[in-house]
């Protein structure tokens, strides 16, 4: 594999423009691809004689920013797509006749204007400045998880008429053709083939990852939830080639179920009643080779005070950090108490409840290295550029002002009763999408620095639109509930 690992850190992948420019000339295309503000994927094929050393200096003028959500007004609509050559990769489900190699881009203005400072990977790289500009370096570790399914289909297309929606699953105890080992509702945490139906797909997806893509992969695995649930994780990296890995996995899982005849979503809650999909996020700051968040002077949990500074910036921010980690209205059907989720603004060692988790495996300076925080909240509707960049804004306001986030909570906080959360200053998170942004209206100067006003105006008008149109909808279970009022 061209990448290597040591530590449980990825010795990245190496390529400059001459590397791709020779791959490109034993294919047929290349596919230029960026994400908008809301992390989806968009891309834009050229053919590979078509990519050339200037393609790199000056941009690729292929891009109509008027047309990608949160980029551009129509009379300043030309901008250009800058290929990143760390990021190439020969996309392997096309056949030969087809060939493609995919780069991952950054976007420029037009007219020589410099980059777009609202692109998803420009706030990434503001936000490694940031840290650089501090004296840190950072690693990241992102689980995404996703569900995948044989069928899916909703009809919202005559609002008149009402709303549904159908999921098929092999897995699921509703099924009427199922595998024949139909996982219960919260059972489907680690169970081996053949009642884990998924192990070839999420396989498949991986070997691509590391083979093809150059990600290095520290596991993958069923889920929680019934109805074909998994997850991929990565091993550690730097901020910006993990945001791109999570992008990447999304891309590859999506390709994998098509063509297994699937459907893969990353939408957070699409199952009732059973869990839902996050994306939990592992992180730490280094000073070179010395992770600053491990102290094994520390008895509880051979955390730093900086680590605890860190902690107190995440759960100062937390439901501002919201509308950025969780920005859907699905996001809000995950985060309620009995399903995993993290409601709860609360930190602990090995406390799943809690929103910051500091892992525990393993203790002792043997595994130094291996000291972070887990920070629960985010789910994979997110944009993987904002929530690095944002968990990098609160995290150096902590670390700045020195905020102590107070005495760890050892308990299944999911049981404490209100007045006991109360007693322990337990806050809770935002229990909507429009309580988020809320909070994020009144909470953003710790984002500034990185994210730039602009920025932060456009997510606020897209989720609060966003919350408009489906509040206004009737919803199925509002018949069954109010029908006969």
């Amino acid at each position: 594999m061209p990448y290597t690992v040591k530590e449980g850190k990825v010795i990245p992948f190496t390529a400059d423009v001459e590397d791709v420019l020779k791959v490109a000339s034993s294919v047929r295309f290349v596919d230029l691809q960026f994400v908008d503000i809301t992390g989806r994927l968009q891309h834009v094929t050229i053919p590979s004689h078509g990519l050339t050393e200037d393609s790199f200096k000056v941009g690729v003028p292929k891009l109509d920013g008027s047309s990608i959500r949160g980029f551009s007004e129509i009379n300043e609509s030309d901008m250009v797509l800058y290929p990143d050559p760390q990021t190439v990769a020969v996309i392997p489900w096309y056949p030969q006749e087809l060939s493609t190699i995919r780069l991952i881009c950054d976007v420029g203005l037009g007219g020589g204007k410099g980059e777009f400072e609202d692109a998803p990977r420009s706030v990434a790289k503001r936000a490694v400045s940031f840290l650089r500009d501090n004296g840190f370096i950072s690693y990241w570790g992102p689980e995404v998880e996703f569900f995948v399914f044989d069928r899916v289909s909703w009809d919202t297309l005559q609002p008149y008429r009402g709303q549904s929606y159908e999921i098929v699953s092999r897995e699921a105890p509703w099924s009427v053709q199922g595998s024949g080992y139909p996982i219960r509702f919260k059972g489907g945490y680690y169970p081996a083939p053949p009642q884990d139906t998924l192990y070839e797909l999420r396989s498949a997806a991986v070997a691509y990852l590391e083979d093809n893509f150059h990600i290095a992969c520290d596991a993958h695995h069923h889920e929680v939830s019934t109805a074909g649930q998994g997850e991929i994780n990565v091993v550690k990296d730097d901020l910006i080639p993990s945001a791109d890995a999570v992008v990447t996995i999304k891309y590859v899982v999506k390709n994998v179920a098509k063509n297994m005849g699937m459907v893969a979503t990353f939408m957070p809650k699409p199952v009732f009643g059973d869990n839902a999909s996050g994306m939990h996020v592992h992180m730490s700051l280094w000073r070179g080779n010395e992770n600053a968040f491990y102290d094994n002077s520390d008895k509880y949990a051979e955390l730093s005070q900086l680590g605890r500074y860190a902690i107190g910036g995440l759960l100062e921010h937390a439901r501002s950090l919201a509308a950025i980690v969780a920005p859907t209205t699905s996001s809000y059907k995950r985060l309620v108490p009995g399903y995993e989720a993290p409601v709860y603004m609360a930190w602990s060692k090995s406390n799943r409840s809690a929103a910051v988790r500091i892992p525990t495996y393993h203790t002792g300076s043997a595994h130094g290295w291996e000291k972070r925080l887990e920070f629960r909240p985010p789910d994979p509707s997110a944009n993987p550029y904002l929530v690095f960049a944002a968990m990098v804004g609160a995290v150096m306001d902590g670390i700045k002002r020195k905020i102590d986030p107070g005495d760890p909570i050892d308990k299944n906080i999911y049981e404490l009763t209100e007045d006991e959360r109360r007693e322990k200053g337990i806050g809770v998170l935002p229990g909507s999408l429009k309580e988020a942004v809320d909070a994020l209206q009144s909470d953003s100067d710790y984002l500034l620095p990185i994210f730039g006003r602009s920025l932060i105006d456009k997510m606020i008008y897209y989720e609060l639109k966003d919350n408009q149109e489906l509040s206004m909808v009737p919803h199925p279970m509002e018949f069954q509930k109010y029908f006969d009022v």
